[in-house]
């Protein structure tokens, strides 16, 4: 028997089943036009449809007609010879972030569901899934610092703070690491207070750099775009744009070292402090552009949500590299 009157709360918590309602014009194919037509007239009277669906006795999905179909085939024609075969159709078991991979370049006004066996059980509205994807995505930035997407305006106070506190004592906990590389360099910055100026310039510039990459891998793990063998090129591109906008910042950062460095007069020579600017934010920028690909990469990998938190990573990353790198060089080359 066809599992077309299983409820939908049988199916998984944010799958395609979940959003899916009763198929409503289903034909044989042997149906021919004139029946067809007048079983629309009866069926329109009540609901709402766009498609015809065609089905063999076991309820599997076998085509799909439209109405233009109807209008332009002689009445005594059969469904059979000029139905749409092996039409496209959604699995109901499926997780919605699947569904919504497949159909992102398909506007479609429904889409017939079937189970894995191809039967027919049901069809889902594409403004479903549109509004579907827009909370989807709306929840990305969210989770991306630690605000779970089941959060509203509305949501009670009690509830906000046991969804966001443990996340915050987490980035505390990582911003601890990021002192402890301030901390190890604290003879070099009491000689050189120049570099004091600069390190929340470093870290704000690869900070962004980094978000700038992970929001574009997001959005392609979202779209369906970074598929399983591609991630190797979206890294190198993403590099490369972090390596090129390091640079360019770097330079501008570099000559605002050079010229406060001669207006405070410091005692280290202002060109070297410029040049390590430079080389500390186009090496901190490249850092930033590969780890803002290889962050939701690694929790995919490991079975996480990639966007989960992941901003919290990237910051502790950036800010321990481009900080370590800036104060290394000065170290290295001024101590």
């Amino acid at each position: 028997m066809p599992q077309r009157d299983v409820p939908v709360e049988s199916y998984p918590e944010l799958s395609v089943g979940r959003l899916m309602e009763p198929p409503v014009a289903v034909f044989p194919p042997d149906m021919s036009v004139g029946d067809a037509t007048e079983e629309v007239r009866r069926l329109a009277a009540d609901r709402l449809f766009t498609y015809g669906y065609v089905t063999d006795g076991a309820g599997v999905l076998l085509g799909v007609v439209t109405m233009r179909d109807l209008l332009l085939h002689g009445k005594e024609e059969r469904l059979e010879a000029f139905m749409l075969r092996s039409p496209f159709s959604l699995q109901a078991g499926a997780p919605l972030m699947e569904a919504m991979k497949q159909t992102v370049n398909k506007h479609y006004p429904s889409y017939p569901v079937c189970d894995g066996q191809g039967v027919l059980v049901g069809i889902v509205r594409g403004t479903k899934l549109f509004e579907q994807e827009a909370i989807e995505i709306s929840a990305q930035p969210g989770r991306m610092v630690g605000v779970e997407k089941e959060e509203r305006l509305a949501t009670p106070f009690s509830q906000s703070l046991r969804f966001r506190h443990p996340w915050l004592q987490f980035n505390l906990l990582t911003a601890f690491v990021a002192a402890a590389v301030v901390g190890i360099f604290e003879d070099t910055i009491g000689r050189i207070t120049a570099l004091a100026v600069f390190l929340p310039v470093l870290a704000g510039q690869s900070g962004n750099t980094g978000c700038q990459s992970l929001a574009v891998a997001l959005r392609g793990m979202t779209l369906g775009e970074l598929a399983p063998g591609k991630g190797g090129r979206t890294l190198n591109k993403e590099a490369a744009l972090g390596f090129a906008n390091g640079a360019l910042v770097g330079l501008t950062a570099g000559v605002g070292m050079y010229f406060y460095a001669a207006w405070q007069g410091t005692a280290q020579s202002p060109l070297a402090l410029a040049v390590i600017v430079f080389v500390a934010m186009t090496a901190s920028c490249f850092l930033s552009g590969v780890s803002g690909v290889l962050v939701p990469l690694t929790l995919k990998k490991l079975g996480a949500d990639p966007a989960t938190a992941s901003s919290i990573f990237l910051t502790t990353m950036t800010d321990v590299a481009s900080m370590g790198f800036f104060l290394g060089l000065a170290t290295l080359f001024l101590g």
